[in-house]
């Protein structure tokens, strides 16, 4: 394998299992000696931080908040990434009819 993990991103509606699926897949790898890193999904943390939704402003920085959190693991076999920023840039075009991200 190469030096650079296997980046896995799941992709879902919210409350599909995304957490949970990552979370099984990690420990599965970890059983059979591997090294795996779970990246939680940044919008929700954000959102039981600040106890509301974020505004058309604030998308931008979960998205890049979501792709550091993947970029950051440099060691492991594999990476699975509780969503992506495409499905911040999702979200936010169909709430927000804003395309920009």
């Amino acid at each position: 394998m190469s030096s650079r993990p296997v980046r896995i991103a799941l992709l879902g509606a919210e409350c599909t299992g995304k957490s949970d699926l990552a979370a099984a897949l990690a420990q599965y790898w970890q059983r059979h000696g591997q090294v795996a890193h779970v990246v939680a999904e940044v919008l929700r943390q954000w959102c039981e931080r600040e106890g509301r939704t974020p505004r058309a402003d604030e998308q931008l920085a979960i998205a890049q908040a979501q792709a550091q959190g993947v970029d950051g693991i440099r060691t492991g076999h594999w990476v699975v990434a509780d969503t992506t920023p495409l499905m911040t840039a999702v979200y936010s075009d169909y709430v927000f009819a804003d395309r920009s991200l």
